[in-house]
């Protein structure tokens, strides 16, 4: 029997997972991973939710009040870290699962089972766009939380996801319980002093963001913040945001990201991830730096930035 429901539709993905059987090996990698998409489904019960399926290494949910879903998100984050913690080592360095979660609002079909609808195909391509250890949400979603929660989330923007012709605004839950969901590959390099902005130069493009005036996305998109026009470059490929005290870089994107620094040979390959960007050095996008036709993007962070506005030279 078809039934039509008002649904907050979560999905929630660990990543990370190839690393753990090439360090635990198979039968210990497996529990870990079980053992983690286990208790995701446990959380999302104790939080008033439907496990609807498993998917691998995640799960796909409904709620019926989006709290609930903001809840269980955040105990799953909490969770995993501790899954992690006590979880054996190997003969090497443990390699950190990392929790994507996505979560959007709407009418869904139920159907033998399953659940069908735009809300379950906004949050599945959601999910694409959610960086480490991020939780995404669409505006259906915040709109109906209360208000003590609602400031919990930060506007990132409207980004075009697969599939559809209108962008969706989306938001992502700031960390509460949990560490910081981004760090820099490079620590101890990062200046003490907080900056003031961030300079981003495309060829003749060269503009200046200030921390309010972002996030900003780039992508081959019009309705991108910051647009670069070739066909390696995603309608929504790259966000730059401030975050914690520091400008950071996430990938958004099926071809890559690509991060190098002034003074440093070694690239910084993202691939749905993040890093934080300090001093000046280029973000090439859909190829490396190796690469001299790829479509680089050159930033300075700045130590001084007096106009609080983007300056759009």
């Amino acid at each position: 029997m078809t039934v039509l429901l008002q649904r907050t539709v979560l999905f929630a993905d660990l990543r990370g997972s190839t690393g753990l059987f090439e360090t635990l090996g198979n039968a210990e990698a497996a529990a870990v991973v079980t053992q983690s998409v286990t208790l995701m489904g446990q959380i999302v019960v104790n939080c008033g939710g439907q496990v609807v399926k498993t998917l691998g290494d995640g799960l796909m949910a409904v709620f019926e009040q989006p709290q609930n879903s903001v809840e269980s998100a955040d105990e799953m984050h909490e969770s995993l870290d501790r899954i992690v913690a006590q979880a054996p080592r190997g003969d090497g360095p443990m390699p950190a699962l990392k929790l994507q979660v996505a979560m959007a609002h709407g009418e869904v079909v139920e159907l033998g089972g399953d659940c069908f609808g735009d809300a379950v195909n906004v949050a599945a391509r959601l999910l694409d766009r959610a960086g480490d250890n991020e939780t995404l949400c669409t505006e259906q979603v915040l709109e109906r939380l209360a208000p003590e929660d609602r400031g919990r989330f930060r506007s990132l923007s409207r980004l075009q996801l697969r599939g559809r012709q209108e962008p969706v605004q989306v938001h992502r839950l700031e960390a509460r319980r949990f560490g910081e969901t981004v760090a820099t590959l490079f620590e101890g390099t990062v200046p003490t002093v907080e900056p003031d902005g961030i300079r981003l130069i495309w060829l003749d493009v060269d503009r200046r963001f200030a921390g309010p005036d972002l996030p900003a996305v780039l992508g081959r998109s019009p309705q991108a913040t910051y647009c670069i026009d070739d066909t390696r470059v995603s309608r929504s490929h790259a966000r730059v945001e401030w975050h914690g005290g520091t400008f950071q870089v996430s990938d958004l994107s099926y071809n890559g990201t690509y991060v190098r620094f002034t003074g440093r040979d070694d690239v910084v390959a993202l691939r749905r991830g993040s890093c934080t960007l300090h001093g000046s050095g280029v973000i090439c996008l859909g190829a490396a730096p190796t690469d001299p036709t790829a479509p680089t993007v050159h930033f300075e962070v700045l130590a001084r930035f007096e106009d609080t506005a983007a300056d759009g030279r």
